[in-house]
């Protein structure tokens, strides 16, 4: 069984050996090798690629998305490159891993879709932003194998949020504008503020936090030093107050995914270091007191109680009742084009959907990635998407049981990079704001940085004897 999970993910696939033997590979990668020898451009390649991201990083939350665009085609070009410029005989160039292998075959598929798409016109347009995230996945996957400069990007996108979350703050202290009606009128919370930051869009800053809140918890345990752990709980508790004040039920169910995560993976990593006590009682007693304070919070603020009240009320609440009039609609989009679906992208959506649509539900996405996928790409799409995740988390954590070993910090990051992972797919369950560049370049900075932390299984190592099995023992 484990064998067949192991091929499932590609886990002992030998992919070195097979790239090394691979006409097409080499034709692809590597024809302006000799170049290399002589640009400097290319010699500072590496930095050049971070500060590129650095650019997207940091002004995500400030700028237009037009801008974030016109980034992300510098920064699958410059990959292009630099892919064209590696010396591909050298055992110290950018790997292929697992990950990179289902992400192409999730483009393929995306690529089928667009070609079959009854809106081919509007698909092309949507499959060219589309593939912009996934060669910024490449470049991440690339540049983030480097510690300097991995440590670099994820501290500058922590302190960008946290400059985020300092003016969602501010932004419940003195009031803000409402931009639209993000409460059902009619509940008891009609006045109530909803912070919005730099964002526009509550939905969309709790989203864009949620990996900071789970990063800056994991830097309370990875940073080294006093101040730098005082600045990592600083930016822990303000990021969580920013998280709170935006209201996001949807983002709620995806931080407490997250948390569930963080227990049982920080409980694995500490497990040797822990007293017998503790390695018993720590997961029930950490899940306990989420519990305790989930229901102080319930029971001390009105406005928190109602929020989480409505995720239950069904019809009952406006924006419930909206989410599954849309539903009923992409079901059927669904139903008539369930192999490759309509094409990727918000443009083929909006084409399409009002040909389904219920009177007055209009709607720009399906307000879940599940159906977004499914209805976009159709089940062989959704297929290719759950195969890729499953290859993402495996990796993360074959890589996690290796650092564990090693005792090496970077274990920690691993399980900051599954934790936030987790967290977006329990939001996106519910909302669309994954597919909003501030969040989908986060998403895929994210599984750049698993992918980042692959190594090639030795030539002459059984890997059969690497467990590679998803399931981390906790005891």
């Amino acid at each position: 069984m484990n064998l067949v999970w192991q091929r499932f993910t590609l886990s002992n696939f030998p992919l070195r050996e097979y790239l090394a033997t691979s006409y097409l590979h080499q034709s692809l990668f590597g024809p302006l090798r000799r170049w290399r020898e002589t640009s400097i451009l290319i010699q500072w390649g590496e930095i050049i690629a971070a500060a590129l991201l650095s650019l997207l990083y940091g002004f995500a939350p400030f700028v237009a998305n037009e801008l974030i665009g016109l980034i992300l085609l510098v920064c699958g070009a410059f990959w292009l490159l630099l892919s064209l410029a590696d010396d591909t005989s050298d055992i110290n160039s950018p790997s292929v891993t697992p990950i990179h292998i289902t992400v192409f075959i999730f483009w393929g598929v995306a690529f089928l879709a667009t070609a079959l798409s009854p809106v081919r016109k509007l698909a092309i347009t949507d499959f060219r932003n589309f593939t912009l995230y996934l060669l910024l996945f490449a470049l991440c996957a690339r540049v983030l194998k480097s510690p300097r400069l991995r440590s670099w990007i994820l501290t500058l996108y922590m302190h960008v949020g946290l400059i985020v979350s300092i003016y969602g703050v501010r932004q419940k202290l003195f009031g803000a504008a409402q931009l639209a009606t993000w409460v059902d009128p009619e509940s008891p919370l009609s006045k109530n503020t909803r912070v919005y930051s730099y964002l526009g869009n509550p939905n969309l800053l709790a989203g864009y936090l949620l990996p900071a809140v789970v990063l800056s918890l994991i830097a309370v345990f990875a940073w080294k030093g006093l101040a730098r752990k005082c600045l990592a709980t600083t930016m822990l508790i303000v990021n969580l107050a920013c998280f709170r004040f935006a209201d996001s039920r949807g983002s709620f169910i995806g931080l407490a995914l997250a948390v569930v995560v963080l227990v049982l993976l920080l409980r694995y990593w500490y497990k040797d270091v822990l007293p017998r006590f503790w390695r018993t009682w720590l997961i029930p007693i950490l899940l306990g007191s989420f519990v305790a304070l989930f229901a102080i919070a319930f029971g001390a603020s009105e406005t928190f109680r109602l929020r989480i009240v409505s995720i239950f009320a069904g019809r009952g609440d406006s924006s419930n009742n909206f989410r599954m009039n849309v539903w009923t609609a992409v079901f059927q989009m669904i139903r008539d084009r369930p192999i490759l679906g309509i094409g990727p992208g918000h443009n083929s959506f909006n084409s399409v959907y009002p040909l389904y649509q219920i009177p007055r539900f209009t709607a720009l996405s399906a307000y879940s990635i599940i159906l977004e996928i499914t209805v976009e790409m159709g089940f062989i799409g959704l297929s290719s998407f759950i195969w890729l995740l499953m290859v993402t988390f495996n990796t993360g954590f074959v890589q996690l049981q290796r650092f564990y070993q090693q005792r090496s910090v970077e274990g920690l990051w691993m399980i900051g990079a599954i934790a936030s992972l987790v967290a977006m797919l329990g939001h996106g369950l519910v909302d669309t704001v994954w597919y909003r560049p501030q969040i989908n370049t986060l998403w895929w900075m994210m599984v750049g940085l698993v992918a980042s932390y692959w190594t090639s299984p030795s030539p002459g190592k059984n890997r059969d004897t690497i467990s590679s099995d998803p399931q981390i023992t906790t005891s």
